[in-house]
């Protein structure tokens, strides 16, 4: 769990400790019992019959993490004392030997079978199933690359801004030059869906090549830190939707998705600018998302990460931008030029994402639930049509993505169906909805949070109302 919940963690009794009144033990063992719910309040268990605050549950094992850095940033917190890591790990570290290694040197002991029963109880055969697909698919190669995808997903982003810029530079029609710098903008968004698969490890295989060619093309085609990014995504793939987990419903004063995210907002201007969200969303608010992570969030991660290989792909996009892009106009006119690209990048990416999300329900901090659970109850598929396919390089397939996010995106078509049985037998929603309508329910989403709470206070002006009258 977060740092909010941890609790002090028992040491196993010894010879000295053995005098400690029987009063304290039985609190502190109420006390552990009612954190794992299925335990009987009164039922009194050993310290070496329970999973402490620094040990985390991975397949039938408890590791010991309290002297582990993990270089995947901070997801370890989220399990450790309770929860099951065993999906989470299986799934993020698919072609990582080096993180089985730094596993398997961890002081690690059998989890006791009240533990594993507490973990993520009744999910067991929803557990064994899904590591059963996940064996199978792997096996049959669903997770292999294809190095023709790689090949035209990247020739595709040079045609694209080269075909932008042209057509910007060479059109004396205003109207067609800033259709140009449209295409420049779905470029950049499109190098957006292209550093995630290289985040993901998905691309090419290689965790190495992945890595570096995610690096450059977030950085040269977004001006994004994909350090950054991997921090913080990952984060989001462990817990999608859940409070004080996902960084991605952390999105205030910009933005609330859920009304339990902006709940204690008391300034007027904030209330007023959440009232008018879903209006605001797509033409400034990604806008300004854009421009935080451009110039304030992620140069401050590189600067105190010393991420110099990115920083120098920050170098490369603006020279490429300013320097030849739009040389031969004025400075004002080059930022106005580059603001309206981003606009175009950042409604593109930010929108699609959204809709795959932020309407949902969401889990609540104290609570677990299974990596299946996760994708069925939290995560929406928007259309299989080749144009929505593209338009979202597959991951309009979100489901498939949150279930297996190592596996090449455009596998994902063929994987659904199994994924649709494995949800049917263990009564688990598949949730699939056309891309306008769900468009319209994420916006709708947006206005209805937005006004959350003057419709509370209009509801108890009304009732107060009411009882003035009937008194």
């Amino acid at each position: 769990m977060n740092d909010a919940t941890k609790r002090k963690e028992l040491e196993p009794e010894s010879e000295n400790t053995a005098s400690t009144s029987s009063e304290d033990e039985v609190q502190v063992a109420k006390s552990e019992a009612k954190r794992f719910k299925s335990t009987p309040p009164d039922e009194v268990l050993a310290p070496e019959k329970l999973q402490s605050t620094t040990e985390i549950l991975i397949d039938g094992k408890l590791y010991d993490v309290s002297k582990f850095k993990h270089p995947g940033g901070s997801i370890v917190k989220f399990f450790q004392g309770s929860g099951d890591a065993s999906a989470a790990f299986e799934q993020f570290h698919v072609r990582s030997k080096k993180a089985i290694k730094m596993r398997n040197a961890l002081p690690s002991r059998p989890a006791p079978a009240n533990v594993v029963a507490k973990a993520l109880p009744g999910k067991e055969k929803l557990a064994e199933d899904f590591a059963k697909l996940t064996k199978d698919l792997k096996a049959e190669g669903f997770y292999d690359p294809h190095m023709g995808q790689i090949l035209y997903r990247i020739s595709e982003l040079f045609v694209l801004f080269a075909v932008g810029f042209w057509i910007f530079r060479t059109s004396s029609s205003m109207v067609i030059g800033a259709l140009g710098l449209v295409v420049v903008g779905i470029a950049s968004g499109r190098c957006g869906w292209l550093m995630h698969e290289g985040g993901h490890n998905s691309l090419s295989g290689n965790i190495k090549i992945d890595r570096t060619l995610q690096i450059w093309i977030y950085g040269v085609g977004c001006g994004m830190s994909g350090g950054w990014w991997r921090s913080q995504h990952n984060r989001h793939h462990a817990t999608p939707q859940k409070l004080e987990h996902d960084p991605d419903l952390e999105t205030l004063p910009l933005l609330a998705f859920n009304e339990a995210c902006r709940r204690g907002i008391k300034n007027p201007i904030a209330r007023k600018w959440l009232e008018a969200q879903a209006y605001l969303f797509m033409p400034l608010t990604c806008l300004l998302v854009v421009l935080s992570w451009q110039f304030i969030l992620h140069p401050l991660y590189m600067f105190r990460t010393s991420k110099y290989m990115e920083a120098a792909s920050f170098v490369v996009r603006y020279i490429a931008f300013f320097g030849f892009a739009t040389s031969g106009y004025s400075w004002p006119a080059s930022i106005l030029i580059y603001l309206f690209c981003n606009q175009v990048a950042g409604s593109y990416i930010f929108t699609n994402f959204a809709m795959s999300h932020t309407h949902l329900a969401v889990t609540q901090a104290d609570e677990h639930v299974h990596w299946c659970e996760y994708a069925s109850e939290h995560t929406t598929n928007l259309s299989n049509h080749f144009f929505v396919n593209w338009w979202m390089a597959y991951l309009n397939f979100q489901i498939e993505h949150h279930l297996f996010p190592a596996m090449p995106q455009f596998r994902h078509p063929q994987v659904s169906l199994r994924v649709q049985a494995l949800f049917k037998k263990h009564n688990l929603t598949y949730d699939t909805r056309g891309y306008f309508s769900c468009l319209g329910e994420t916006l709708r989403n947006l206005d209805e949070v937005g006004h959350a709470d003057s419709d509370k206070e209009n509801r108890a002006a009304v009732s107060m109302e009411n009882m003035k009258k009937l008194s």
